[in-house]
C-alpha cells in the first residue's frame, strides 16, 4: 500500500511538473481612434494610460474605464505633444481622477496644449517632464519609460521626443513606441526582446524599421493606424519575421491579455 501512494505521489509531481502558474489578468486595450494612439493597460487594482487620440477621443478613454468600474489612473502617459496623442488628454484629467502625468520635457505650442494645460493647472497636476529612464512597479507590472536622449532633433520633428513605455509581466514583454522615428529607434535599439510591440509612427516606413523588428523580436505587434498610413514595406517587415500583427483600421479595438506567461487577442472586427 505504501509502495502504491508513493508511486502516485511520483506521479502527480511528474504531471505537475513544467505546469506554468497562471496570473491574474493584465489587459491593454489599443482604442480604434484612426490615426491616433490611444491605449489603457489595466490590472485589477493598476491604470496606466498611454496617449489619449485627438480631440474629442477622451472620451472613448473615459467610457472604457468606468465600463470597467475604474475610478482613477495612476500613470497617464503622453508620449509627445502632437494633437493625435495629446488631443483627448484634458478631457481625460477634466474627468478622471489621474494620479501621475509623465511627459517629455520639451515645449510646443497648439489649441490641444492650450487644454491640456489649463486642465493640469485645474486639477494642480504638476507633470514628470522626463530626462532620465524612470521605473515603477504597479500591480505586478513593472514599468520603464524612457526618455529622450536629445534635446533637439531637427526642426519640426518632435515624434523622436517619444517617451517609449516597456511592461513586463511576469514572463511577458510589452513595448509601447509613441511616434519614435529614425533617431529614436536608434537610440531604443537595445531595449531588449518584447512579446508584443506597439509598431512606432503609425506603422510607416522607417529606414531602420528592419534592424529595430530584428532586435526586439517581437511575437505580435499591433498597429494604431489607418489605412492609408499602414505601409506595405512595415506589413513585408513584419511578414519577414514571422510577427502576428493587427491593426486598428482592420480590426478596429484590439485587447491583449497577457496572464503572465503567453498573450491573447481579441478584436471588434
Amino acid at each position: 500500500m505504501k509502495k502504491i501512494v508513493l508511486i502516485m505521489i511520483v506521479l502527480m509531481s511528474l504531471c505537475s511538473c513544467g505546469k506554468k502558474e497562471i496570473y491574474p489578468d493584465f489587459t491593454i486595450d489599443f482604442l480604434d481612434v484612426g490615426k491616433a494612439d490611444s491605449m489603457v493597460l489595466r490590472t485589477e487594482n493598476g491604470t496606466v494610460v498611454i496617449d489619449c487620440g485627438e480631440k474629442g477621443d477622451g472620451k472613448e478613454i473615459i467610457s472604457l474605464l468606468e465600463e470597467n468600474g475604474i475610478e482613477s489612473v495612476d500613470y497617464l502617459i503622453v508620449t509627445h505633444y502632437d494633437k493625435d496623442h495629446v488631443g483627448g488628454v484634458a478631457k481625460v484629467i477634466n474627468n478622471i481622477e489621474v494620479k501621475n502625468v509623465l511627459a517629455p520635457d520639451y515645449e510646443e505650442e497648439s489649441p490641444e496644449m492650450e487644454k491640456y494645460h489649463k486642465a493640469l493647472e485645474t486639477k494642480n497636476i504638476t507633470p514628470v517632464l522626463l530626462t532620465e529612464d524612470i521605473s515603477f512597479t504597479l500591480d505586478g507590472v513593472d514599468y520603464t519609460v524612457y526618455a529622450p536622449q536629445k534635446d533637439f532633433y531637427g526642426e519640426d520633428n518632435d515624434n523622436d521626443f517619444s517617451l517609449v513605455t516597456k511592461a513586463v509581466y511576469h514572463d511577458t514583454t510589452m513595448l509601447f513606441t509613441g511616434d519614435a522615428m529614425e533617431q529614436r529607434l536608434s537610440e531604443i535599439m537595445d531595449v531588449g526582446k518584447c512579446n508584443l510591440l506597439k509598431v512606432p509612427y503609425h506603422a510607416r516606413k522607417l529606414d531602420n524599421s528592419e534592424e529595430f523588428i530584428s532586435k526586439v523580436c517581437p511575437e505580435y505587434a499591433v498597429a494604431c493606424t489607418s489605412e492609408e498610413e499602414f505601409s506595405n514595406n512595415t506589413k513585408n517587415l513584419l511578414e519577414k519575421y514571422k510577427v502576428q500583427y493587427y491593426a486598428t483600421c482592420y480590426n478596429g479595438r484590439i485587447t491583449a491579455v497577457s496572464n503572465g506567461n503567453e498573450i491573447s487577442f481579441t478584436t471588434e472586427k
